[in-house]
């Protein structure tokens, strides 16, 4: 399964970063066959407007099948879930802790944005 992971970092002992727009890039990480690669985001920091959805958009374009972030707001929430891509939270840990966390169960898919637009 792919996973995109939010974090400001470049490796897999990278804190999970809690904005999912927002974060400064996504560790898209393969846990079939534990390999994981990472996707800049650094053009939607600043963004006045989208950067929910363009996010959203290019973590659905790496192919992922599931989100793990902090948060997710409503537009993001809106076009992951046309993409089939399920969204669970988690607001800390490192990337490594928080797809360990997915693979023992500990994570709970959401089913609505847990923030407002533009957090």
């Amino acid at each position: 399964m792919k996973i995109a992971i939010t974090t400001s970092g470049k490796d897999m002992d990278a804190q999970v970063d809690s904005r999912f727009g927002r974060a400064p890039a996504f560790i898209i990480a393969d846990t079939e066959n534990n390999d994981f690669s990472v996707i800049d985001n650094i053009q939607n920091l600043n963004a006045a407007q989208g950067a929910g959805i363009q996010s959203a958009q290019n973590v659905a374009d790496s192919g992922a099948e599931a989100v793990i972030t902090g948060h997710v707001g409503p537009k993001a929430f809106r076009t992951l879930s046309q993409a089939g891509v399920k969204i669970y939270l988690r607001e800390s840990g490192s990337v490594r802790e928080a797809i360990a966390a997915l693979k023992n169960g500990e994570l709970k898919t959401v089913d609505n944005a847990d923030v407002e637009g533009h957090w």
